[in-house]
């Protein structure tokens, strides 16, 4: 190096004393199974939401939005990980586009334009709160403050 600031070594890396996480821990059958059982609760949460927004418009609409925000909310807290928000998350959204397709005689479960504007925005901006809240703080755990 030419007369500049020398880098200190970088220390090792620790060896793999902990359990991996994320997308490097190894699967495990029961986890994916309650993430598709999410899924699919996801979906029945979207019919019947579909279904009480179109009947009731205000208060239906605003009961169907807090049952989709319990489920995606539930499952963050369950799961501790953003995908325990997105597998309940994508089974709704995807209810709610096998209802929007309607059937060829022109029928469909939704009832006006705007209850059906409301709810497909609504669950979405829903799921994408609860996917990017902050983790809870673990009890016990002092946050790696120094100076306590």
């Amino acid at each position: 190096m030419s007369g500049g600031k020398q880098r200190a070594p970088r220390p090792p890396a620790p060896s793999g004393g902990g359990a991996a996480t994320g997308l490097a821990a190894p699967l495990n059958p029961g986890r994916i199974a309650a993430y598709v059982g999410l899924a699919v609760l996801g979906a029945l949460v979207g019919i019947a939401g579909a279904l009480v927004q179109a009947a009731w418009f205000p208060a239906g609409l605003l009961l169907a939005l807090v049952a989709a925000a319990g489920l995606f909310h539930g499952g963050r807290l369950v799961f501790d990980t953003q995908l325990g928000t997105l597998a309940p998350a994508a089974g709704w959204l995807i209810s709610i586009v096998v209802l929007l397709g309607g059937r060829p005689e022109g029928d469909y479960v939704f009832g006006d334009e705007l209850g059906l504007t409301l709810f497909m925005l609504g669950g979405m901006a829903v799921a994408v709160i609860c996917a990017t809240m902050s983790r809870a703080p673990r009890p016990g755990a002092d946050g790696g403050r120094s100076g306590k």
